[in-house]
Order: C-alpha cells, then sequence, then structure tokens
C-alpha cells in the first residue's frame, strides 16, 4: 500500500511542477521590472549601438617648426668635435698659433728702423699706476708719438704725472734694439716733451740683437711646451675617467707630439731667418 501510494506521488510530480511554473512566470510579468544582475547583461561585444563610445575628434597637424630638421654640415665642412674626444687639438693649436704670433711681433721690433719705430713705441705697454703695475695702457692713450725728419721722434705727454712712467718703459723694455734713452726738450719751453734720438746700427747692436732673438725663441717656445702640457693633462683626464679607449688616447698622444713638432719647427724658422738678416746688416 505504502509502495502504491509513493509511485503515485512521483506521477503527479510533472503536473505540480508545470503549474508552479505557470504561476512564476505570471507573478513576475506584473512586477515591477528590476535591475538585471551582472551576470546577465549583455556582452561587450553585443552592446547595442547608443552604448558605443563616440569617435575621438582627429588632431590638428602640428606645427612645422615644433620639430626643425637637424642642422646638416655644410658639404666640405667637418662636424663640431666632441668635448671628450682626445684628438681635439683645437686648443693647443690655437695656443701655439698666439705664441708664433707674438713671435714675430717681438722679432720685428729688433730690426726696426726709424719709419718702424713709432708704430712700435705707440704700441708700447705703459702701467701708469705704480699700486696696480698690472693694469696697463697704450704709450698712445697718454702721449702723441711724433716722427721728425733728422732721426728723432718727439713724444707729447699729456699730463706730467704719467712722464716717469713712460721714460721708464721705454729704457726697459726689451722690443727696442738698440735701447733709447728719452731726453726731455732741449730748450726747455715744453716740460711735456720728450726727445727720442735714433742712433745708427752698429756691430754691437746687431750682435745684441741677434742674442734678443734668440730669448724671444726661447720664450716661445716654453709658451708651446705649456700648451703641450696642458694637452697633454686632458688626454690623460680621459684615461682615468674612462672616457676613451686606450687605442684612442695612443693615438691621441702621437697626434699631439706631431702639433707640438711643427710649432717648435716654425718657432726654429722663423728666429734664424731673423738672425741672418741681422747678422748680414
Amino acid at each position: 500500500m505504502k509502495r502504491a501510494f509513493t509511485h503515485l506521488h512521483e506521477a503527479s510530480l510533472p503536473f505540480r511542477a508545470s503549474r508552479q511554473h505557470v504561476r512564476t512566470r505570471l507573478h513576475s510579468a506584473h512586477r515591477a521590472p528590476t535591475t538585471p544582475l551582472p551576470w546577465t547583461t549583455t556582452p561587450s561585444h553585443h552592446r547595442p549601438f547608443t552604448t558605443t563610445p563616440h569617435l575621438l575628434k582627429k588632431g590638428a597637424k602640428a606645427p612645422r617648426d615644433a620639430n626643425p630638421p637637424e642642422p646638416t654640415t655644410q658639404k666640405g665642412t667637418n662636424p663640431p668635435t666632441p668635448p671628450d674626444d682626445p684628438s681635439d687639438f683645437t686648443t693647443l693649436e690655437t695656443e701655439i698659433a698666439t705664441a708664433l704670433t707674438r713671435l714675430q711681433t717681438d722679432l720685428t721690433t729688433l730690426r726696426a728702423g726709424p719709419r718702424s719705430l713709432p708704430t712700435l713705441l705707440s704700441n708700447l705697454r705703459i702701467a701708469p699706476l705704480k699700486t696696480h703695475p698690472q693694469q696697463t695702457v697704450k704709450l698712445t692713450d697718454l702721449a702723441q708719438v711724433i716722427p721728425k725728419q733728422n732721426r728723432t721722434i718727439h713724444i707729447l705727454v699729456n699730463e706730467t704725472p704719467h712722464l716717469k712712467a713712460i721714460v721708464s718703459a721705454i729704457q726697459t723694455t726689451p722690443l727696442l734694439n738698440p735701447p733709447l734713452n728719452p731726453q726731455p726738450d732741449p730748450s726747455g719751453q715744453n716740460p711735456l716733451l720728450l726727445v727720442l734720438a735714433i742712433p745708427p746700427p752698429t756691430a754691437e747692436t746687431r750682435r745684441l740683437a741677434v742674442g734678443e732673438a734668440g730669448k724671444l725663441g726661447e720664450r716661445a717656445g716654453v709658451a708651446i711646451r705649456e700648451a703641450r702640457a696642458r694637452q697633454q693633462r686632458k688626454i690623460r683626464g680621459l684615461g682615468v675617467s674612462k672616457l676613451a679607449r686606450p687605442d684612442d688616447l695612443k693615438k691621441a698622444g702621437v697626434g699631439m707630439e706631431k702639433v707640438v713638432e711643427r710649432g717648435m719647427g716654425e718657432v726654429k724658422r722663423v728666429v734664424e731667418g731673423v738672425k741672418k738678416g741681422l747678422e748680414g746688416g
């Protein structure tokens, strides 16, 4: 009896389940709409068109000058050398050229004649203040240089306090050979007038000029050796800082010696030429 009742109950389940399902559907139809659950939302690839994000506006073109092209070097010119290049001898060559220019300027005074003496005197450096001997000016800033026909030069000083400094500078400068000794105005009428008598060249003055040419050449050589020392310190610093390869440092050392050798050779050539000219009269 109990087994027959169980079988009857199981047979009636489908009918009861269908009635319950209809009742649930009718009840949900009259119920207010609710927010869909997160796992029941429409997949992103099936979203309606109204939810599609707006397209961004195409950006305006950048101005032509925003990214200017890199400057190009002209044909036939070398690009700028980086500051850590051990083979950059620009500073060394400039210092050697400066030493040679000074040497040639000083050597011209050794064989100066009456015509070139006014120019040399005009460029003579004077220290007007004893308290500041390192501050110098040209002689033409303190006086007027007037050449005369009878192998004399007149120097008209602007102010009395500058007389002593000008006389001392003319007497002690190595640029004048033979040395000149300024004298006051022979007439005594103008206390600001100095007279320079230009003596004729002699064998003694030529000998002194040759010796002075050698000293000027030695001074130029010292300037070149000092420039070489600075360049060598630069190369060594690049090696210590590991900014250059050993092969590049070795190559730079060889190139430096060649530049210095050319400079020293030019000094010797210029000095020897001046000596021959002085000895020949």
